[in-house]
């Protein structure tokens, strides 16, 4: 564990860029070969906006970087933060909690609350109103939200008092999970159930890209399903009846175009129509 934690600390660029283009280079390919949604449509134009989105998150990011550096050595000089006032611990378990209050703090709550606050979920549309989710989806956020996710990043990052290592470790992790839990692939039923009491997997994550509400607003996880089950915020849907996208913003083309989703956040707010009602199961 040791050695991970010390190779993360100093991860290169160069690392952290092959983590990104090998993630989505793989599911990708396994889309092709095991699709869930036979999409009707041109796979390299739908993934010309999310790239280009993931490439302003990217340079977010990098260019933020040094604010996460900066508070993650405060966190250690200082011994502030959560796992800091914990007691001494096996160096596993250690980076396990960090890794889950990170998930926690930085993903699940920002998530909640850009779906809960107007002026926010205008802002995180922009992923939503994709109507092919796919791999390239996973990355799809307004340069707005970038910043915004990454102020999250840095607040969980103090307040659970976490090295850069475990930081850096948690970031590849995200970004491989993202990946996987947006992917179009068809896994069997009954695995992706055990994977989903564990981690976020593809039918989990797809119920949260329904286009109505109750859905839409579930299913928050990053990396970890515990928070949805904890906080109650875990919702079930048959798969096959997933339409993706959002109902106040059902125009395709607007939603494919680079220009039309910069401009999204900036549209007034428009209200849900009623929500779906729930299936039991």
């Amino acid at each position: 564990m040791e050695s991970v934690i010390n190779y993360f600390e100093t991860i290169p660029s160069s690392h952290r860029s092959l983590i990104l283009v090998c993630g989505v280079t793989f599911f990708w390919l396994l889309e092709g070969i095991v699709p869930l949604v036979a999409f009707n449509y041109k796979k390299w134009r739908h993934a010309l906006p999310n790239l280009f989105f993931t490439f302003t998150t990217i340079i977010v990011n990098f260019a933020l970087a040094f604010l996460l550096l900066k508070t993650a050595d405060f966190t250690v000089i200082e011994q502030f933060g959560i796992i800091n006032w914990l007691p001494e611990m096996p160096l596993w378990l250690y980076a396990l909690i960090g890794l889950l209050l990170l998930d926690l703090i930085g993903a699940y709550t920002a998530h909640l609350v850009e779906h809960k606050v107007k002026l926010l979920w205008r802002v995180h549309l922009v992923h939503h109103t994709d109507h092919n989710v796919d791999t390239t989806t996973a990355n799809r956020h307004h340069p707005l939200e970038s910043m915004i996710r990454f102020v999250f990043t840095l607040v969980g990052v103090l307040l659970v008092g976490t090295p850069i290592g475990i930081v850096m470790l948690y970031q590849s992790l995200s970004l491989v999970a993202t990946q996987f839990n947006h992917a179009n692939i068809k896994m069997p039923r009954k695995l992706d159930e055990v994977l989903s009491w564990v981690i976020v997997s593809p039918d989990m994550h797809k119920v949260h890209h329904h286009y109505k509400l109750p859905y839409t607003d579930s299913n928050y996880g990053n990396i970890f399903s515990l928070w949805d089950r904890l906080f109650g915020t875990f919702m079930k849907f048959d798969r096959d009846r997933i339409v993706y996208g959002v109902d106040t913003f059902p125009d395709e083309v607007e939603n494919a175009s680079i220009k039309g989703l910069l401009k999204q956040p900036f549209h007034k707010y428009r209200k849900a129509t009623a929500p779906e009602t729930l299936e039991v199961e």
